[in-house]
């Protein structure tokens, strides 16, 4: 969880930490990969989200 948090905030020095303590708990390669995934899809949402409020402000 804090991995994908570090990585949907896009903090470098929490990714280093997080991945250091993933790997100590045995998350594997393809656990990893769909963490990533996971991560990009927030943040696309959010990013989504945000720009259809800008798209609505816009109109007004």
């Amino acid at each position: 969880m804090a991995l994908a948090v570090a990585l949907t905030t896009q903090c470098a020095y929490c990714i280093d930490v997080h991945i250091k303590g993933a790997k100590q708990a045995g998350v594997s390669e393809e656990e990893l990969a769909e963490l990533i995934s996971i991560s990009a899809s927030v943040k696309a949402g959010a990013t989504m989200a945000h720009g259809l409020l800008a798209m609505r402000l816009f109109e007004q």
